[in-house]
């Protein structure tokens, strides 16, 4: 769209323009869809992003469908590793009896649940879980990760993001927002009477 109003973000070693997009009246988010930035960006973001996961001997990755599958392929392919689990949030025949936690994000705008197939719990179950995503903005839908991974009988020991947006996730996953490793941090945007838009990193300031 002509004159569509971006934001430039450093997610580790790249740089990308995220179109902005208004959430609310008055807020908008700069918008990652990791699948619109092509294979290189994907592999080199995911061979970064898994380095940072590394020490913590991660045994299988796990991630939310539909945009966090290509970030687990890179990641377990990084990791040296052959297999990842995916969180589903479509209900699908073969998620019929699945084990499924409660989730809402900031892009959906509606209730929605986590979904894993019971068929699959064995490849989890017992195992040093890496959970990924793009981004982490309210951190609902990353609380419901993780709960669900264990509820299933892994073990969450680190949680890698693209990006994170603002700093409201870190009250939401409590404890927990420790195990966030990132490539980078984006802010919320707020409009202002002049049509300006302020950055907004939330109570913990601008990112060091």
């Amino acid at each position: 769209m002509t004159g569509e109003r971006t934001y430039r973000a450093t997610v580790g070693s790249q740089e990308v323009e995220l179109p902005i997009v208004e959430v609310a009246p008055g807020l908008s988010i700069a918008l990652l869809i990791s699948v619109d930035h092509g294979l290189h960006f994907s592999e080199l973001a995911g061979k970064e992003l898994a380095a940072l996961m590394e020490p913590h001997d991660v045994e299988i990755v796990a991630s939310v469908a539909t945009m966090g599958i290509p970030l687990a392929i890179e990641v377990t392919r990084a990791l040296g590793l052959d297999d990842y689990a995916i969180l589903h949030k479509t209900p699908k025949i073969h998620l019929q009896d699945a084990v499924a936690e409660s989730v809402r994000s900031i892009t959906t705008r509606a209730d929605q649940r986590l979904l894993f197939d019971r068929r699959r719990i064995e490849a989890v179950a017992g195992k040093r879980v890496g959970i990924v995503d793009d981004v982490i903005s309210t951190g609902g839908s990353s609380r419901a990760a993780i709960n669900l991974v264990r509820r299933i009988g892994g073990e969450p020991v680190v949680f890698g993001a693209l990006l994170t947006e603002a700093s409201g996730w870190q009250a939401v996953l409590g404890e927990d927002a420790a195990m966030v490793k990132t490539l980078g941090a984006i802010p919320l945007l707020r409009s202002q009477p002049d049509g300006d838009l302020l950055e907004d990193w939330g109570e913990g300031g601008f990112p060091s």
